[in-house]
C-alpha cells in the first residue's frame, strides 16, 4: 500500500518551494537568498508582487538597511526580481519576483492589438524586453510590423518567434560563435513564418520562455566576468 501524502501543519501559509527556489539558492548569496525567501512568502500568489520598504525588510530579515539595499540590487542584477522605486520615502516600492523564480502561473493581460498602432507597440515591447536585441525600433521595423498586422499574423506568433529567435541567439553568444546582438526586427521575419507552421503546446512555449530567461542570465554573467577590471589607484 502506498503511504499517504504528508499533511501540512499550516496549509494556509504554504508556499510551493520547488525548482525555482532551488535555482535561486544556487545563484544567490546567503543574505540575498534569505531576502528572496521572505519576499516569496509575502508576495501575492497571483502576481508575485508586494510593496515593501527597506526598514520593514531589514527588520524582518534581521539585517541592516544597507545590507537590504545590497541584496535587492543582487536580486535585480541576477534577474530574480524587478523593483519599482517608491514615489516618496513614506511609501514602499513595488517588488515583483520574475517568472523564472516564481513557481506559480501569473495571469497575463491580453495584449491590445485592435489597431496597427497597438500591434506595432506590442512588437516594440517584445523586442525591447530582450537584452540580446541591441537596436531601437526603427521605421523599417515599424513597416514590417504593419505588414504583419495586415496579413493578420497574431501577436502570439510574434511573441513565440521572439522567444525562439532569442533562444538561438543566446546559444550562439554563449558559445562565442558570434558577438553580435540582434539589430533589426527583420531578424525574426523567417522565424515568425516557422512558428506559424509549428503546432506546439502552450507548455512548450512556457518551457522555452524559462530557458531563454536562464540563457539571458548566463550571458549577462559571462559579460560581467569577461569585463576588464579597473586597476586600483
Amino acid at each position: 500500500m502506498n503511504d499517504p501524502l504528508p499533511k501540512l501543519k499550516h496549509p494556509t501559509g504554504w508556499f510551493a518551494a520547488g525548482r525555482e527556489v532551488a535555482r535561486a539558492m544556487a545563484l544567490l548569496s546567503d543574505g540575498a537568498f534569505k531576502l528572496y525567501v521572505h519576499l516569496c512568502l509575502n508576495a501575492n500568489r497571483r502576481t508575485g508582487r508586494l510593496r515593501a520598504e527597506h526598514g520593514g525588510l531589514a527588520k524582518a530579515c534581521r539585517k541592516s538597511r544597507r545590507s537590504i539595499v545590497t541584496y535587492l540590487e543582487e536580486l535585480r542584477r541576477n534577474g530574480v526580481c524587478s523593483i519599482q522605486a517608491a514615489v516618496n520615502q513614506h511609501l514602499g516600492g513595488e517588488i515583483e519576483i520574475c517568472d523564472t523564480f516564481w513557481p506559480y502561473e501569473k495571469p497575463r493581460p491580453a495584449a491590445k492589438t485592435d489597431t496597427v498602432a497597438d500591434y506595432i507597440e506590442q512588437c516594440r515591447r517584445l523586442l525591447g524586453a530582450r537584452r540580446c536585441v541591441g537596436s531601437v525600433f526603427t521605421p523599417a521595423d515599424e513597416r514590417l510590423a504593419a505588414s504583419l498586422f495586415e496579413r493578420t499574423v497574431s501577436i502570439e506568433h510574434v511573441e513565440h518567434a521572439v522567444v525562439l529567435g532569442c533562444a538561438r541567439k543566446y546559444v550562439t553568444l554563449i558559445n562565442r560563435q558570434s558577438g553580435d546582438s540582434i539589430m533589426s526586427f527583420s531578424y525574426f521575419e523567417n522565424v515568425i513564418e516557422e512558428v506559424r507552421e509549428l503546432k506546439m503546446s502552450p507548455e512548450y512555449w512556457r518551457h522555452l520562455q524559462m530557458r531563454v530567461d536562464r540563457l539571458e542570465q548566463q550571458w549577462e554573467q559571462m559579460k560581467v566576468t569577461a569585463a576588464p577590471k579597473c586597476a586600483p589607484s
